[in-house]
């Protein structure tokens, strides 16, 4: 590689690095199969339902 090829292959990597910073982050954040049983198990029992029919 030249010195010119060499040097505009270092601005654009730095561009691109930059760029990359500034965009925003689209992708959701990941939630290990752990931790998603987790969350489903605390689901499951903060909606269980006590049913009282009022008759004694």
């Amino acid at each position: 590689m030249n010195r010119r090829k060499k040097g505009n292959a270092a601005s654009k990597a730095r561009i691109k690095k930059a760029n990359a910073k500034l965009a925003s982050n689209t992708k959701p954040k990941y939630i290990s199969k752990a931790e998603r049983a987790k969350l489903e198990l605390q689901s499951a029992q903060s909606t269980t339902i006590v049913v009282d029919d009022g008759c004694p």
